[in-house]
């Protein structure tokens, strides 16, 4: 509890227009810090950038504090069926906070669809990429997407691949990262030339070449966030979840490239 300096009678009747308001201030602050708290959000790593830019608003708007760790959606899960210690999941998909829910492990009523993804064919060559085509010819050693069977921005990339029918002329071409934040580094630093990315990591790149992937060729990447069973009681965590569907958020959610609902 945050101690209120003790300010004497004698001094408050030498002044008490010029401290009153002074005292009340000191007060206030005091009472807003007690009520402030803290939450662990597990992030997906396509989320990285306007999660943290999200969580600086939260906190100077609420006081709160969101403590965010970022990573593969399916790893995510599998740490919080084993006990992780988070309160709230932005999921990169929906199934994953489904299962959570259906397991008994986040909340049924706090479920909802924060951000819909988008996937991009990315290059750090400002001429390598010119749409469907460059897969087609595919005049590169190695292209990059995240695992698909714990990343959905992965899955998403392979199913693009398969609908355009190159995927099985690309296979021995494919390097995997793990997560999707692991995929762009293989594309930014050239250890691939290419890749498929979550848009909203290059969204704010200049540089470099790009398609944005056409989404009738794969399946709607619908982000859903839940509250875990651990958060109920936590103050922070719905908050934060309160926050991510308010205007403040909203907004910056769009800027990254991705729809909302």
């Amino acid at each position: 509890m945050p101690q209120i300096p003790i300010i004497h009678n004698a001094v408050l009747k030498a002044c008490p227009r010029a401290l009153g308001p002074i005292f009340l201030a000191i007060i206030v602050a005091a009472s807003s810090a007690a009520r402030a708290a803290d939450t662990n959000v597990a992030v997906a790593a396509n989320f990285t950038e306007p999660a943290i830019e999200i969580a600086r608003a939260f906190e100077s708007k609420t006081g709160h504090r969101a403590i965010l760790s970022f990573g593969a959606t399916g790893q995510f899960y599998t740490q919080i069926t084993q006990a992780a210690p988070f309160q709230v999941l932005l999921s990169a998909d929906q199934n994953t906070a489904k299962k959570l829910v259906d397991g008994g492990l986040a909340i049924s009523d706090s479920l909802f669809t924060y951000a819909v993804g988008k996937i991009v064919l990315f290059s750090s060559n400002a001429t390598l990429v010119s749409g469907e085509q460059t897969l087609r010819s595919a005049k590169f050693n190695k292209i990059a997407i995240a695992d698909p069977t714990t990343a959905p921005y992965g899955a998403a990339a392979v199913e693009a691949m398969k609908a355009l029918g190159v995927y099985g002329a690309l296979a021995s071409k494919i390097v995997q990262g793990s997560n999707i934040a692991q995929t762009f580094q293989f594309v930014e630093t050239g250890n691939a030339e290419l890749g498929f990315v979550a848009l909203s990591q290059v969204v704010a790149i200049r540089g470099g070449s790009r398609w944005i992937v056409p989404a009738n060729l794969y399946s709607a990447i619908r982000q859903d966030a839940v509250l875990l069973r651990s958060g109920a009681d936590n103050v922070a965590a719905k908050a934060f979840l309160t926050f991510m569907k308010g205007p403040e958020a909203v907004k910056v959610i769009e800027k990254f490239g991705y729809g909302t609902d």
